[in-house]
C-alpha cells in the first residue's frame, strides 16, 4: 500500500477537530513541523469557517465559572480551565475571534486565550491618566470603558481597542483616550479620540465585516443609543444606521453579529413581540431585513428573552439563547431553542450538564497561536 502525499495527508488533517489534529502532532517532527505552520493553521480555520464546523458555545456561570458546549453535537458541558489564578473573581469574555478569546477581570486586566491548545498571552498595562488638577474632587475611579476584540487581515494582526471616558460635574465630558494594543507589535498605542460619548461602567464590541461595533451617545444628551463601527484596518470610527423598527419603544435591545451580518434583536415592554433584524449589506440602513417577526411567541413564556446566537449549517434553523436573568421567574433556568425560519416551530434543545444562569458566547475551535515571543502561560 503506497504512502499517501504530504499535501494530501494535510488537507484531510484540516478537516479534523483541533483535538484531534494536536494528537497528530507526536507521529512524527515534519507533521508536528507541518500542523504549527501559519499556513495549515489557517487552512484549517478556513474550512471550519466556510463549513460552519468546530464551533463551540462558550458559558460564562458565577462570574469565574466556564464551560463549553460543541455546536455540532449541542448534547453536554464541558469544564473549562481559564488562565485566571484568582479564583472565585469576576471575569469576563470581552470578545471573540478565530479561536481566541479576551478576557478582562475586576481589575481590568486583560488576557489572550486560546481554549483549544490552552496557551493564553497576558496584555501589559495601559494605564490611562486624567491627570487634570481642576477635577481631583470628581470620582475617577469608575470611568467610562468600551472593549472590543478582532482581527485585521490587511495587516494580518489580532487587536484590542480600549476606550476610556470620565466626566466631571453635570455630566460635562473633559476626558476620552482610546488605545490599540497590537498582538504582533505586542505594545498599545493611542489612536485619535472617540466622536461620541459613554455612559455605561463597561461595554463589551462586537466584530463584523473587519470593524469592532458599539452602541453609544452621539451626544451627552441623547437619550437613545446609536451604533458605531471601528474599522480595525484604517482606525477610523463611523455611525451606522438602525433599522426604523420603534426602538424607542424596545425594553431591551440586543445587538451582535451572527452569520458575519450585524443582527439586532428587539423585545418590548410588554413582551408580546420579538423583532429580529439582518443588515445584509454592510453600512446600508435599506439593507435591514426583518427576520423573524413574533408576536406572543411561545418559546418566551413567562417574559424571558430570546436573543439569536447562530444560524444551523443549512441556514434554515436559528439557534436561540433563552435567557430569564432579567425576570423575576422563580427557578427557572436559562436554555437554548432551535427556531425553524420556516415552519416557524420551536425545538428546545437538551443539553446535559446546563448551570441555571449564565452569559454565553461562541468561538471557532482553531490552532491560532499567541505571539511566541510574548509571556506564555500554560493550564
Amino acid at each position: 500500500m503506497g504512502t499517501i502525499p504530504h499535501e494530501i495527508a494535510m488537507d484531510i488533517l484540516g478537516r479534523l477537530s483541533v483535538k484531534d489534529i494536536l494528537r497528530f502532532k507526536c507521529v512524527s517532527k515534519p507533521w508536528c513541523s507541518s500542523i504549527e505552520d501559519p499556513y495549515f493553521i489557517k487552512l484549517q480555520l478556513s474550512h471550519s469557517l466556510k463549513t460552519n464546523t468546530n464551533h463551540s458555545l462558550i458559558l460564562r456561570h458565577r462570574e469565574h465559572h466556564f464551560f463549553s458546549v460543541n455546536c455540532d453535537s449541542l448534547e453536554t458541558t464541558h469544564i473549562l480551565n481559564h488562565p485566571f489564578d484568582e479564583p472565585k473573581k469576576t471575569i469576563q469574555i470581552l470578545g471573540s475571534c478565530n479561536g481566541l478569546l479576551a478576557l478582562v477581570n475586576h481589575n481590568d486586566s486583560i488576557f489572550l486565550w486560546n481554549p483549544s491548545t490552552r496557551e493564553s498571552h497576558v496584555l501589559p498595562s495601559n494605564e490611562i491618566e486624567f491627570a487634570s488638577p481642576m477635577f481631583i474632587s470628581i470620582d475617577l475611579h469608575s470611568p467610562f470603558n468600551l472593549l472590543g476584540f478582532g482581527y485585521d487581515p490587511i495587516s494580518d494582526d489580532y487587536k484590542l481597542v480600549r476606550m476610556v471616558q470620565s466626566c466631571g460635574l453635570d455630566d460635562e465630558y473633559f476626558h476620552s483616550e482610546a488605545k490599540v494594543y497590537s498582538l504582533r507589535s505586542k505594545c498599545w498605542r493611542r489612536i485619535k479620540d472617540v466622536c461620541f460619548y459613554l455612559k455605561f461602567r463597561r461595554e463589551f464590541g462586537f466584530l463584523a465585516n473587519n470593524a469592532l461595533h458599539w452602541m453609544v451617545f452621539r451626544t451627552p444628551e441623547s437619550r437613545n443609543k446609536e451604533l458605531v463601527g471601528f474599522d480595525l484596518g484604517s482606525e477610523e470610527f463611523r455611525f451606522l444606521e438602525l433599522p426604523d423598527c420603534c426602538l424607542d419603544e424596545a425594553f431591551f435591545i440586543d445587538i451582535k453579529a451572527m452569520g458575519g451580518d450585524i443582527c439586532l434583536t428587539a423585545t418590548f415592554r410588554d413582551f408580546s413581540n420579538v423583532d429580529v433584524w439582518i443588515m445584509k449589506e454592510y453600512g446600508v440602513k435599506e439593507s435591514w431585513i426583518k427576520l423573524i417577526s413574533c408576536y406572543e411567541p411561545e418559546f418566551i413564556p413567562d417574559s424571558p428573552f430570546a436573543v439569536p446566537l447562530a444560524f444551523s449549517k443549512n441556514g434554515d434553523k436559528l439557534l436561540l439563547f433563552i435567557t430569564y436573568k432579567w425576570c423575576n421567574c422563580g427557578s427557572r433556568t436559562d436554555n437554548f431553542a432551535w427556531y425553524d425560519l420556516g415552519s416557524q416551530r420551536v425545538e428546545k434543545v437538551e443539553i446535559r450538564g446546563l448551570p441555571a444562569s449564565f452569559d454565553v458566547d461562541l468561538y471557532v475551535d482553531s490552532l491560532v497561536p499567541l505571539n511566541s515571543n510574548a509571556l506564555m502561560i500554560k493550564n
